[in-house]
């Protein structure tokens, strides 16, 4: 055989030969990875081509899926009251994705899941009956959560102290997921993007802002703890007016007739002074408050009830001023609302935290239980001790301080307000905060409540955690309770 034919069969031959193994490549080990990509235009036609399952709420659904004209698409997702339960569900778009519930368990409610698959499914590929994800919201919290905000910019959560249960969950304004479920719907989503109220930012977990004076209950609780003081009836060493360490800088109280020299931790809560617990945070030192704020969640980076907060942060590297500052939730400490409520959601429940969870179990199109979300971790934060004093002291605020919008017939309630400096300078309208729990004495029922109002657009006088805040939790507290 002439040498150049045979040295060109073998270049065809091993031509031949690469491209064998790049198509077994290809075929075995690229091809989930290519199925998965978002851009696969088949993955989309797939997830859409039968009726998703459902985000239930008390048993009822509130999503749903239309059958779509003229799209290889061949359903589209609906909402049933879509703008009250955004926050919870997020939204599942043929055009731009999903978030939220509808994000985190996409692949149970598009069929996808492997799990809802039997072993002959599972080799040829059949997609099978998607399943339904069951939440833990409480209709009436979450409507009366809703009603009551209105059109504030502002969030709000209810946990179950007792279990972990996320009872409510709103953020204003809201949007209704509908109006982007399409594939035609690019007007709708430029005005939401558009809007400078961010209503596609769910500020009940991912928009953490400055406690203010709720954050004096973390104080407070380290302090306990710490042994600095024995009960909130000790008086403290607390003169005022109070003089940021190493400043100049005096530090004043909103009521300059409280009783806040000296005051004990009950009248300091009550009155809300600043005084106490900015001398508290200097006198413990800024790790010593970061430790029990980190107990509470904060700096924790990895908070999912399923969907993933944003850090609550208790900052690092602080001087003396700085960290004085921080016992009053400025300087540079933020929270979630979700995070405000799990700190009086542990101190409703003796100290310990339940973890805080959105969903109870998912399931499959048959019912059963595909993973169950009920029976979460718990860790003890403070001790049982120093949760009854601190729980004493928040009731004396709702009955007799800053809190009295809070109040309930029947049951023990416990509070604390704040109102956050916002703005260099504060120069801007403050966030009015509430932080609080319920106890009923007939029912049992217990809740735990944040409630973050970042504009009203109401005047700055009239800005108060106890003013804005408080009406907003009593509402929802006492829709738990019934």
């Amino acid at each position: 055989m002439n040498k150049t034919i045979r040295n060109a069969a073998a270049f065809s031959l091993l031509l031949v030969l690469a491209l064998l193994v790049r198509v077994t490549w290809v075929q075995a080990y690229e091809a989930k990875a290519l199925a998965d990509n978002d851009h696969n235009r088949r993955k989309i036609i797939a997830q859409y081509a039968q009726p998703l399952g459902d985000i239930i709420v008390a048993g009822s659904p509130v999503t749903g899926s239309q059958r779509t004209a003229g799209s290889d698409l061949a359903y589209k997702r609906t909402y049933t009251d879509g703008s009250l339960y955004s926050a919870v569900t997020g939204y599942s778009s043929q055009a731009y994705g999903a978030t939220q519930l509808e994000g985190i368990h996409s692949k149970i409610l598009d069929g996808t899941d492997t799990r809802l698959k039997n072993p002959v499914d599972a080799l040829t590929g059949k997609q099978q009956k998607p399943g339904d994800v069951l939440t833990t919201i409480d209709p009436a919290v979450q409507k009366a959560a809703s009603e009551a905000l209105g059109d504030t910019k502002g969030a709000a959560v209810a946990i179950d102290p007792k279990t972990g249960s996320i009872l409510g969950m709103v953020s204003t304004p809201s949007y209704n997921p509908s109006s982007i479920s399409g594939t035609s719907d690019s007007a709708a989503w430029k005005k939401l993007l558009d809007d400078p109220d961010k209503p596609l930012v769910n500020r009940a977990l991912r928009q953490p802002l400055p406690p203010g004076s709720t954050f004096k209950l973390v104080v407070a609780a380290a302090a306990l703890e710490d042994g600095l003081y024995g009960s909130v009836d000790e008086k403290t060493e607390s003169p005022d007016p109070y003089t940021l360490p190493g400043t100049t800088t005096v530090l004043k109280n909103e009521n300059a007739s409280a009783p806040c020299e000296n005051a004990t931790l009950r009248t300091a809560l009550q009155y809300s002074c600043n005084n106490v617990f900015a001398k508290l945070a200097a006198d413990l030192g800024q790790d010593k408050v970061r430790e029990t704020a980190e107990k509470f969640g904060f700096n924790d980076k990895e908070q999912d009830v399923p969907v993933r907060a944003y850090p609550s942060v208790y900052p690092s590297g602080m001087d003396k001023a700085q960290t004085a500052l921080s016992g009053i939730g400025q300087f540079d400490v933020t929270a979630t609302p979700l995070q405000m409520a799990m700190v009086s959601a542990a101190i409703a429940n003796g100290g310990v935290m339940e973890s805080p969870h959105l969903v109870s179990k998912t399931v499959d199109g048959d019912g059963n239980t595909l993973d169950s979300y009920e029976d979460g971790s718990s860790e003890r934060i403070v001790s049982e001790s120093v949760a009854e004093e601190l729980r004493s002291a928040m009731v004396t605020v709702v009955d007799e301080g800053t809190g009295t919008n809070a109040r309930i017939d029947g049951a023990e309630v416990g509070g604390k307000t704040g109102t956050a400096q916002h703005g260099e300078n504060n120069s801007k309208t403050p966030y009015a905060w509430f932080t609080s729990y319920a106890k009923s004495s007939d029912s049992g029922k217990e809740v735990a409540v944040a409630v973050l109002i970042e504009d009203s657009g109401a005047a700055r006088s009239e800005v108060s955690g106890n003013g804005l805040a408080a009406p907003i939790a009593q509402k929802m507290m006492k829709a738990a309770l019934q």
